[in-house]
């Protein structure tokens, strides 16, 4: 009896906590959906706080749940949400200034750019931007130098000292571990696979690197010198020499404009708006302001302009809000060209590339989109290799000066564990029906064979690329491979060298659109939207199961097939054309 009373708590017990679980997540769902318009309040006197603490992406990502509309997502904290919203400030009666206080900007050098950028406009109002930190990146100095007075905590620490980036070399360290990377690849610019080669940076590469980290560091120069009145020479100077490595030092070299306490810091605040300094500050923070000014987006216009993002790794696949996918990308680019209200595409591309075969599908998409409406393509801090790939058949190309771009080559990689099979006493032997049968083992070395099979898809890959760019950029393939090789380019250097039309942003390219479709008024429609299912979700952390599944781990893998194939041979009907028993063939 008590045995049983047991089992019945258990299963009470399990019941009422998956109840709560579930309800939690209404709980979660109701919360999210009711974040209502008019929840934000913008009261008199509001200092805008730009706190980016958190990791920007130019997209913040639609996500909708299947069954469970409660808990989709619309946020607006993507990088041209904020933009959006420093540009709304700027008419707000109510924003009196702008406060960058404690800054650990999670961006790239083109993302941070186009935020500053943004202020820029947002100075041209006559309102005030200012500045406080304990601590500053260079990244984070590079956005704060736009500020009208620039301050530091009196132990504070400012890092001002040039571009640099490190590369690990794993040639030795596969030959002493066993693990080895076999790469076949083309373009001797075609770095990414180098340090599985070599044990020291090649002079090609070290070339590249130099190259586009110096174009980089030029601009950053260029707009602190405007912002600061400093010369582009005294800051190498202030960067050789480490001139701003103190707060005292960096006041002398000109850098920042107070060292003071964060109390001092708003009570310069307070001061600059009128404010007693028993009165509190109001302040409103970026991502909520973000909520209030898409609030206030009038929605009018009839006319469309369809921004797809590409963001992330491409991988063949649906795609996600953290990678690029040709099953998201191209269900985009076919509801935008579908549309009769949307004029035109900005396809917004932040992608260090990927997959070949994605590549080309999501190229192909762009090729038939563009018969219909123009596509302008927008790129963020890196649209490289794959990223380029999708890129190059727009009918115009923006990048910023400080995006990197090109790395127009092709390699393949597959590890190789013979070595360390051996150490272990480990050998794998292979039974075939035709000689090329096992097209690659992981136990054995890439044959003679294997390597020209490989070699020979990777020229293919790389002939059809540098076709596809020729074909974009109306320029030769001789042309195309003098600036290929896998070669990375800053976007000025591209802008050069013919690989993009245009320096600018998003901005920038959405007028080029209306400009090229003539429309004044638009309104701007952001894809992919991302569809989610919740129980796929909660399986992964084991809270769900399904029938099969527990059938599954009852029964047995291969007890569950057999189950499956006498399951289906009940239900025939008729004659059949069967292979006559189940098999798998590896």
């Amino acid at each position: 009896m008590s045995f049983l009373k047991r089992v019945l708590s258990t299963v009470t017990g399990i019941f009422v906590f998956l109840f709560i679980c579930f309800g939690f997540l209404i709980i979660i769902g109701l919360l999210l959906g009711s974040s209502s318009k008019d929840k934000v309040v913008v009261e008199n006197d509001t200092v805008l706080e730009l706190k980016l603490d958190f990791p920007i992406k130019d997209y913040a990502a639609e996500t909708t749940f299947k069954e469970y509309s409660y808990l989709d997502q619309n946020k607006k904290n993507g990088l041209f949400d904020l933009i959006y919203a420093i540009d709304y400030a700027t008419t707000d009666e109510n924003i009196k200034g702008i406060s960058i206080d404690n800054n650990y900007i999670m961006a790239g050098v083109s993302q941070t750019k186009a935020l500053r950028d943004a202020l820029l406009k947002f100075k041209e109002s006559g309102k005030f931007i200012v500045s406080y930190g304990d601590v500053y990146s260079q990244k984070d100095y590079y956005l704060n130098s736009i500020a009208d007075t620039i301050y530091i905590n009196p132990v504070g620490v400012m890092e001002f000292k040039g571009l640099s980036t490190e590369r690990l070399y794993f040639k030795d360290f596969q030959e002493k571990s066993g693990i080895k990377m076999e790469v076949v690849r083309l373009g001797k610019y075609k770095s990414a696979v180098e340090p599985y080669l070599e044990n020291k940076m090649s002079d090609n590469n070290r070339e590249q690197i130099s190259t586009y980290l110096n174009g980089i560091w030029s601009e950053i120069k260029e707009e602190v010198s405007q912002s600061r009145n400093i010369s582009t020479e005294q800051l190498d100077k202030i960067a050789d020499e480490l001139l701003s490595r103190t707060p005292e030092l960096a006041l002398n070299s000109g850098l920042i404009d107070k060292i003071a306490y964060h109390d001092e810091y708003l009570k310069d605040i307070k001061k600059a708006i009128g404010l007693s300094d028993e009165k509190e500050i109001n302040t409103i923070e970026i991502e909520d302001y973000a909520e209030y000014a898409y609030s206030k987006k009038p929605y009018k216009a009839k006319a469309k302009i369809a921004v797809i993002y590409t963001e992330g790794q491409i991988f063949y696949g649906e795609g996600d809000e953290n990678s690029v996918g040709q099953g998201a990308v191209n269900k985009s680019l076919e509801k935008a060209r579908n549309d009769d209200n949307i004029k035109a595409i900005v396809l917004r591309v932040n992608s260090p590339g990927g997959s070949a075969l994605a590549s080309e599908l999501i190229w192909r998409e762009i090729e038939l989109t563009k018969r219909v409406k123009p596509v302008i393509v927008s790129m963020g801090d890196v649209a490289a290799s794959g990223g380029y790939y999708i890129a190059c058949n727009a009918n115009k190309i923006f990048a910023e000066a400080t995006t990197i771009t090109g790395s127009i080559g092709v390699f393949g990689t597959l590890p190789n564990i013979e070595g360390l099979a051996n150490k272990w006493g480990i050998n794998a032997e292979q039974v075939v029906t035709n000689k090329n049968a096992v097209t690659y083992s992981l136990f054995e070395p890439m044959s003679d064979n294997q390597r020209a099979f490989v070699k020979e898809g990777i020229n293919s890959i790389y002939d059809l690329f540098t076709n596809r760019v020729a074909q974009g950029r109306n320029m030769t393939q001789e042309a195309v491979h003098e600036i290929a090789q896998g070669r990375v380019w800053t976007g000025k250097d591209a802008l050069s060298n013919g690989l993009v039309d245009e320096l600018g942003g998003l901005d920038t390219a959405l007028a080029h659109a209306a400009e090229l479709t003539e429309i004044e008024d638009y309104k701007i429609i952001q894809y992919p939207v991302f569809e989610k299912d919740l129980d796929d979700m909660l399986k992964g952390f084991g809270l769900i199961q399904s029938k099969e599944d527990l059938m599954k781990e009852e029964l047995g893998e291969e007890n569950y097939k057999i189950l499956q194939e006498v399951k289906a041979m009940t239900k025939q009907k008729g004659v059949q054309l069967m292979f006559p028993f189940a098999t798998e063939i590896k």
